[in-house]
């Protein structure tokens, strides 16, 4: 019960100056991560668990999937295709670039790390997190072009690493000298995303096809029509699961047949995740910082801590210019979107769930040195968002129109701000 009341009580006090907050370099993860670490073990005690607890496991997975499919479905990828060069060149080329580059910092530095192991941990950290750090998109001084490129990076950089995470895990188990050959492991994984996919596809075609027929026959009300699309999410990931599928990949997936086939239902969506969603991802970073952050603190060491450092300041960056070269941007554009490339949720998970898969001996330093990584961003990217988004933006609004950080781009929502963050950027 004290669980409860400790983070109730957090919940309550922050929820009092939210609106003073908001625009501020002090952010939602920041405020509950801080409370996680003073209130989990190695503070007041308040927070107990461990970081392979059932309940730890089920929190953390129902926020991702939930995070997997609702930004999946808020991008628009027929959209994307016409207008999104810079988000394309940062998935498309960057992220390969961040995982080659990463692996190749980690093996170097982190002794008795697998090429394997290195190459996890590298797509571990790949996926970025906006939400760590508001400001950057919701100064309505910044160019939409920017705001909306490092939008739509997070919304599906996520899903997009998921299979690189798996295919190096399998790779990491078969490195251990278990049973069967590295490309046995290599194929268990290439079935786990094939099975993923398909199940994904058909839950999300199907959902969409029944929701769009009932609402347009008045059979369904605004509340179910926003729990409808958390069931068509469930049932893409218990359905992948009991197929030998991978469930996260198939509701990611389900995300991007449902938002395709389904638009008319995005705005639900929406609204589910801005609101009882939220809820989720607050209790991910409190019990990050209580059970799994928290406890390890006493572990980090000089090449752990150097790792963290370079993959936020050195890897990202170098990444994002490299995938930029030929976009006319200018030097401080590039140098922005390198930098605000937070880790966070996905990155949190993704650790976890190569920890619990129980067969990778190297599980607990990836743990460790994600946890190190994502900690640091949490605070880094939400201290500096703030003041540097209103600089940058004063200085990006004397650029002249035709400059290609202001071509128009369609405005997809913000999983942080919903309708809100629509309405700012058509004010722009």
């Amino acid at each position: 019960m004290s669980d409860v009341i400790a983070f109730a009580v957090l919940l309550i006090g922050y929820a009092l100056v939210s609106g003073r907050t908001q625009g501020t370099s002090l952010t939602a993860p920041m405020v509950f991560t801080t409370g996680g670490l003073l209130l989990g073990a190695g503070g007041l005690g308040l927070l107990g668990g461990s970081a392979t607890s059932t309940t730890v496991r089920v929190l953390t997975e129902a926020t991702l999937v939930l995070v997997l499919f609702t930004d999946a479905v808020r991008i628009d990828l027929r959209v994307l295709r016409r207008e999104y060069h810079i988000p394309l060149r940062l998935l498309g080329v960057g992220m390969p670039l961040a995982i080659a580059i990463g692996a190749g910092v980690a093996y170097g530095l982190l002794p008795g790390l697998s090429l394997a192991g290195a190459a996890l941990l590298a797509s571990v950290l790949a996926p970025t997190d906006a939400a760590l750090g508001t400001a950057m998109v919701s100064d309505r001084r910044l160019p939409v072009r920017i705001r909306q490129s490092l939008n739509v990076e997070s919304g599906l950089n996520d899903g997009i690493a998921l299979p690189a995470v798996m295919v190096f895990a399998a790779l990491a188990a078969a490195s251990e000298g278990l049973e069967g050959s590295a490309w046995s492991w290599v194929g268990f994984a290439a079935g786990q995303i094939g099975v993923g996919a398909l199940a994904g596809v058909a839950v999300g075609a199907v959902g969409a096809w029944a929701i769009t027929r009932a609402d347009a026959a008045g059979w369904v009300n605004a509340t179910h029509r926003r729990l409808f699309s958390v069931g068509v999410a469930g049932l893409a990931y218990a359905g992948a699961e009991v197929t030998t599928g991978s469930g996260f990949l198939a509701v990611f997936v389900a995300g991007l047949a449902f938002g395709g086939l389904a638009s008319g239902q995005r705005e639900c969506v929406h609204q589910f995740a801005e609101r009882e969603g939220e809820l989720l991802t607050l209790m991910t970073f409190a019990l990050f910082g209580a059970v799994i952050i928290g406890p390890l603190i006493g572990e980090v060491d000089g090449r752990t801590l150097a790792y963290a450092v370079l993959s936020l300041a050195v890897v990202r960056p170098l990444a994002v210019a490299l995938s930029t070269l030929g976009a006319r941007l200018r030097p401080e554009t590039v140098c922005f979107l390198g930098w605000f490339g937070p880790r966070g949720l996905a990155s949190i998970v993704f650790a976890l769930l190569v920890v619990e898969q129980g067969d990778i001996a190297e599980a607990d330093r990836i743990l460790l040195v994600a946890g190190v990584t994502v900690l640091l961003s949490v605070y880094a990217h939400g201290i500096t968002a703030a003041p540097w988004a209103r600089s940058f933006g004063r200085r990006a609004g004397r650029y002249p129109p035709t400059a290609p950080e202001h071509l128009d781009v369609t405005v997809h929502p913000y999983r942080w701000h919903g309708p809100r963050g629509q309405e700012a950027d058509r004010g722009d």
